[in-house]
């Protein structure tokens, strides 16, 4: 009898860590839900209805990965869903917002499917170790073309030639 006590005690620490956000795991989420929370006033965070209007408002100004969290939340006009309520009822008890988040994920995994897209510094990065998508990227981001670029090494010339003008060097 003790060793079934012990098996499901085990398999329940077991089953309870794994669902556990690792440590870049559902990195908009928490970012975004803890921005969210400090802009807060101390009367609204106890009410859960005011928390969702606040966070329709929040969402206006949103973009990129963040607009796509508040989407998948029902927190944009456009949302075909809404899980508002997961979101304002743990903020209203003052819930962290990784444990908010490991809520979310149990209700809509892909909400911790969104990830922030990792900087590339250019002052370290050798270009010619990068894939074309990255080179494109970096184009991309600085509103920059490479018209006539047909092979790796004419999206890197463009890069080198456009450089000085996007980065700074440190003395």
């Amino acid at each position: 009898m003790k060793s079934y006590i012990l098996y499901a005690v085990l398999l329940s620490v077991m089953w309870t860590s794994s669902l556990a956000l690792k440590e870049d795991e559902c990195e908009v989420c928490v970012k975004t839900v803890q921005r969210f929370a400090d802009t807060l006033s101390d009367d609204v965070k106890k009410d859960p209805k005011k928390i969702e209007d606040e966070f329709k408002v929040f969402c206006k100004g949103q973009k990129n990965k963040e607009q796509r969290f508040c989407y998948y939340l029902g927190g944009l006009e456009e949302s075909a869903t809404g899980i508002l309520g997961e979101l304002s009822k743990p903020l209203s008890w003052s819930m962290p917002a990784d444990k908010i988040c490991e809520k979310l994920k149990k209700k809509d995994a892909q909400i911790c499917d969104l990830r922030y897209e990792k900087q590339i510094d250019l002052n370290t990065v050798d270009l010619k170790k990068l894939k074309v998508r990255d080179l494109k990227k970096i184009l991309s981001d600085w509103d920059e073309t490479c018209d006539g670029c047909l092979e790796k090494t004419d999206y890197i010339n463009r890069i080198e030639e456009l450089k000085p003008q996007y980065t700074r060097t440190e003395l």
